[in-house]
């Protein structure tokens, strides 16, 4: 398995939503045999510029170790969750 961490921000919404949603990538990368390292929330941000007319975003750093088909299917879940305003996937040296 290789190391990799995706940074991705989150609309503004109510608590409940983005636990919802940072529980759903957690369930999605453990059940396809990923491990998670660590989850760092760093909370809500301003954001450089606006992405969909917002000017704010909850940013949330997840460090893990898995096969490339499951960073693949991360990837393309990622690209249609409404709550997920931008995402980027990085392979970390070994």
């Amino acid at each position: 398995m290789r190391a990799y961490e995706v940074m991705y921000i989150i609309k503004p919404v109510e608590d409940e939503v983005i636990d919802g949603v940072v529980a759903k990538f957690e369930k999605l990368l453990t059940d396809n045999g990923a491990t998670v390292e660590k989850t760092d929330r760093w909370g809500k941000k301003h954001l450089a510029y606006l992405i969909q007319d917002l000017s704010e975003g909850y940013y949330v750093l997840v460090d893990f170790k898995a096969e490339p088909a499951v960073v693949k299917e991360l990837d393309r879940v990622m690209k249609i969750t409404d709550e997920v305003l931008r995402h980027m996937i990085i392979k970390k040296e070994d």
